[in-house]
């Protein structure tokens, strides 16, 4: 017998729903785990193959500034799926956030963001643009106070924050070496 899940209650829904489980180990102890539970997000890291740049935001991020007093986190573009469409998902976002108008969007994978306590999926695209699809200055949406800042960053200083440990979102970390596995001629 392995473990089983016995029963589940909501203790808080918001935005996230957050769940107490009771849980029964292969040993018989019944355990309770927590959940926190806002469903699936989509990512995304645009860059430009000619000008070997990638467009980043940041904003500020109150369980960050809560943990470690840093509110401001610069990250990959994101943003919970509404619809069910992790694609349609990313390109709305990065409209929304970069003012990009995207059309190839390439899939690398949906990963557990952090499995111990979530169950958020994120599924996360590299995207290639031109400088003729920034449509407008991105910024967020005024209506859910995101007061976004888009950043141009070359891909040499992503690579070279990725080796000196100067990116602190793990999205973002894991899209730029994904990136640079898939086109090394970009970071020279």
């Amino acid at each position: 017998m392995g473990f089983e899940i016995k029963s589940v209650k909501i203790v808080y829904s918001g935005w996230a729903r957050f769940r107490t489980a009771e849980v029964a180990t292969p040993g018989g102890d019944i355990i309770e785990r927590e959940i926190e539970d806002h469903g699936e997000a989509a990512a995304i890291l645009p860059y430009d193959p000619v000008r070997r740049i990638a467009i980043l935001i940041s904003q500020f991020r109150t369980p960050v500034a809560f943990a470690s007093g840093a509110g401001e986190v610069v990250e990959a573009i994101a943003g919970t799926i509404d619809d069910g469409n992790p694609l349609a998902t990313a390109r709305r976002e990065a409209l929304e956030e970069a003012g990009l108008e995207l059309s190839d969007l390439e899939h690398v994978g949906t990963l557990w963001t952090a499995p111990g306590i979530s169950t958020e999926r994120m599924s996360l695209f590299l995207a290639p643009f031109s400088s003729a699809q920034r449509v407008t200055e991105g910024g967020g949406l005024a209506a859910e106070h995101e007061a976004i800042t888009v950043h141009e960053v070359a891909l040499s200083t992503l690579a070279q924050d990725a080796d000196e440990r100067r990116l602190t979102d793990l999205k973002t970390f894991a899209l730029v070496q994904t990136l640079r596995l898939k086109r090394p001629d970009l970071f020279v």
